[in-house]
């Protein structure tokens, strides 16, 4: 029987055990996709020691098929696209160039709610470990990895509790690392394997990046009081 997490807390700790690795590591950055991802990498980046920030990617949909992803915005104003894509579609027609702005409000939106006035964390010759609860087709995560690659990191960890197989395969062929803690053989959803999996609030995902900036021993203890 495969491991079922209790939590998305709890699957962050197990996580952050096999990362053990890059404990105060001064070059290592634990960036969390909102908004499940960052419970998950809250509790990694409290293990290693290391800064935690958001790192946040919009979808962008063909028009008229916006559950097809032509390609990604992501933290940073940084834009990729899937190749397949770009030979159905203009990527400056009007239509398309509408789906990106309003995508970038979105994204510039949730930004100023998770960060602030705070600006991005420099990610330049470091290594940014990429954190989500799950992964099902990965494709999100992709975006995020070809975007970082814009930045330049020195290396790119994905690191998540469970994944599809194949998400994790293909991913290895963007990332430096992939660790992906459980692939069960029959996956379905990523929910599937969390005993309670609701919905993470932008209230937890700003209370947990606030946090982080506090002293070490201060950050566990306040938002334990909070739960």
């Amino acid at each position: 029987m495969h491991t079922v997490f209790e939590d998305r807390r709890a699957a962050g700790k197990r996580l952050a055990e096999a990362l053990i690795y890059y404990r105060r590591d001064p070059s290592v950055v634990v960036l969390g996709l909102p908004r499940g991802g960052i419970p998950v990498a809250y509790e990694v980046a409290c293990a290693l020691d290391a800064p935690l920030d958001v790192f946040v990617v919009r979808k962008l949909g063909m028009p008229g098929h916006e559950e097809y992803a032509v390609g990604a915005l992501a933290s940073g104003d940084v834009r990729v696209w899937n190749p397949d894509a770009l030979r159905r579609i203009e990527a400056d027609s009007p239509s398309m160039l509408a789906v990106i702005e309003r995508e970038r409000a979105e994204l510039k939106r949730r930004e100023r709610l998770y960060r602030g006035d705070r600006p991005a964390t420099t990610l330049r010759g470091r290594a940014a470990i990429v954190v989500d609860d799950g992964l099902a087709t990965g494709s999100t995560m992709r975006a995020a990895v070809l975007a970082l690659r814009k930045h330049r990191p020195k290396e790119i960890i994905v690191a998540v509790p469970v994944a599809s197989a194949e998400a994790c395969q293909a991913l290895a062929e963007s990332a430096d690392r992939v660790l992906c803690l459980e692939t069960p053989q029959e996956f379905r959803a990523v929910g599937e394997w969390y005993a309670h999996f609701e919905q993470t609030e932008d209230a937890e995902v700003e209370e947990l990046l606030g946090n982080n900036r506090l002293p070490p021993t201060s950050r566990r203890r306040t938002v334990e009081l909070h739960r």
